[in-house]
């Protein structure tokens, strides 16, 4: 696939029209207020994972309206004092998988907490957590339509709330320096990441590799891929549909929740990408208010850096806390 969104030039500068709701905020803090009438009730139980340097932990916490949601905790064997921590997100469809798929931050030193993503995991790598609430509508296969037509019900509602509070469950274990949380992730995992950077201050760091859920309206004008096609293929059939869609999305667009992030953040564009195309992203990424750096790779699709963009986050990672370090 060739080069075929703006040039690079004119994403370094795109910024596209924001719409958001006017009670945007107030949503959001309403959201998460009825989550916390819930005990997080965390519960780490020990993991034979076969890993004689990792100590690893299957963990089970209360998300959105108090369900369970299964994640992976590790720790470097041995570790007795409070460790920065990276809070992983996952990729569309995929599910938490087996610990040994997350070493490389545990390797390099850092707590890590893996969240599963509920409803998903038969995809690419198993998943343990159900989603026991449905949409309210009809829905074309997959996640993008549950719930479209009403933000109360839709599906990231829940899964963003859920994501928020793997931050608080990661922050729970003795071995986490509360003060020190990056959280992460790719395409899917990646507009997690920038929901959740929104709204939790604090964050010391997020890492957003080529992420989806940002700029829905310009993706399904521009592309016929999925995920995103989910909705042109909804909106194909309910015609009446197309602006009650677009408000609820406009409360999950990671371009409405970038100018409310303000921890430090790397993010990763991919310039042949037809999943998450180039300028939805930099729509995202251009509003972003906090410290931010972003690594394009010129020659690659949704795949983006793969290997040589873990590099880059964990080299990243090192920079991020010797800088913090040396400021305390």
């Amino acid at each position: 696939m060739p080069l075929f969104d703006k040039p690079l030039s004119e994403l370094r500068e795109y910024r596209p029209e924001r719409v958001e709701e006017p009670d945007f905020d107030t949503f959001w803090e309403r959201t998460l207020d009825q989550a916390r009438e819930f005990p997080l009730d965390v519960v780490f139980e020990a993991y034979d994972a076969a890993l004689s340097l990792v100590d690893v932990y299957d963990v089970r916490y209360s998300g959105w309206g108090g369900h369970r949601i299964a994640g992976w905790f590790m720790v470097p064997s041995g570790a007795t004092e409070p460790l920065p921590a990276v809070v992983h997100y996952i990729g569309y469809g995929g599910g938490r998988g087996l610990p040994h798929d997350w070493l490389a931050t545990a390797a390099a030193g850092y707590a890590t907490f893996v969240m599963d993503t509920r409803g998903q995991g038969s995809n690419g790598s198993p998943g343990d957590t159900p989603d026991p609430v449905g949409g309210a509508n009809p829905q074309t296969p997959g996640f993008m339509t549950r719930g479209v037509l009403d933000p109360e019900d839709y599906y990231y509602r829940r899964v963003f709330t859920d994501a928020v509070r793997a931050v608080e469950a990661a922050a729970s274990h003795p071995l986490v320096d509360s003060e020190r949380i990056v959280i992460a992730g790719g395409s899917q995992g990646g507009g997690i990441t920038q929901a959740v950077a929104a709204l939790v201050p604090g964050l010391a760091g997020a890492m957003l590799d080529v992420p989806f859920l940002t700029g829905y309206r310009r993706a399904t004008e521009i592309v016929d891929t999925m995920p995103y096609g989910e909705i042109t293929k909804y909106l194909s059939i309910h015609r009446d549909h197309e602006e009650t869609v677009f408000r609820t999305l406009s409360y999950f667009d990671g371009t409405n929740l970038a100018p409310r992030c303000t921890a430090p953040a790397l993010y990763s564009v991919a310039l042949m990408d037809t999943t998450c195309p180039p300028s939805t992203i930099f729509g995202a990424y251009n509003y972003y208010a906090g410290p931010k750096e972003i690594r394009v790779w010129a020659y690659n699709k949704h795949e983006g850096g793969q290997t040589f963009q873990t590099r880059e986050r964990l080299l990243w990672l090192r920079d991020l806390f010797k800088n913090e370090a040396a400021e305390r």
